[in-house]
């Protein structure tokens, strides 16, 4: 690994130039609340083999704050030999010959299944497809979080009707600490329960709060989140 930095990790396979220049592969990766995501696609880029360390400099320049570089010395070291080995299925740690040089986060991630990485629609931040998705639009879990359980959000009082349970919000998980800077907390948090107890479940708090306004969510792995507004939140 070459280094990297907010939304690329660039690797190469071989120090062995051809015509004066090696092959970085450029893959994306996307900082989530629930961890790091390395992409399941790269892209080459052609640099000079007397020039990679320059290149790794301004590529993953310090004022990216999560921006590093492999040891100089090692890369040099690797481009003397000419190291080389096979272009690797998909990168992980097994395929990473310098793993202990990676930001621990990062490392963590080469350890998960790669995944589908998306352009945010609102910030352009990189986010894993399909895991927030508003009005068909990919969002971040940031964005998705401001939009969706914000001042402007499908809150609703009282009970849910059955056509409301049709269109609920669906997303790959709710991330307390985006929650708490929304002045929203988690009521009910309901997974592996029938629809229909579910949906009996969400009324009764529902019905029970009716003063108060709630939000349900589908998440992915099946379940049900009803999200309350904290009373110091609580619109006029």
């Amino acid at each position: 690994m070459l280094g990297g930095n907010s939304n690329t990790l660039a690797f190469v396979n071989s120090f062995r130039p051809e015509r004066g220049t090696i092959t970085a592969r450029l893959v994306p990766i996307a900082w989530t609340p629930a961890g790091v995501v390395i992409g399941d696609t790269w892209q080459n880029v052609g640099i000079p083999l007397s020039g990679v360390i320059d290149w790794a400099d301004k590529t993953f320049a310090p004022e990216d704050e999560r921006a590093f570089i492999a040891p100089v010395r090692d890369i040099e070291l690797l481009a003397r030999v000419e190291w080389s080995a096979p272009i690797p299925e998909r990168v992980d740690e097994d395929a990473v010959l310098n793993v202990e040089d990676l930001p621990e986060d990062v490392a963590e991630a080469l350890a998960n299944p790669p995944a589908a990485i998306a352009q945010c629609a609102a910030c352009r931040r990189l986010c894993v497809r399909d895991e927030f998705v508003w009005k068909e639009r990919q969002l971040c879990a940031w964005d998705y979080h401001a939009q969706v359980f914000g001042k402007r959000g499908p809150w609703r009082e009282g009970a849910y009707e059955e056509r409301h349970y049709e269109s609920l919000p669906f997303c790959a998980y709710v991330a307390p600490p985006l929650l708490e800077e929304l002045g929203v907390g988690v009521a009910l948090s309901l997974d592996g329960v029938a629809e229909q107890s579910a949906r009996r479940l969400v009324n009764a708090l529902l019905e029970e709060e009716s003063g108060n306004a709630h939000l349900a969510v589908r998440t992915k792995d099946g379940g049900i989140c009803v999200l309350r507004e904290k009373a110091e939140q609580a619109r006029d």
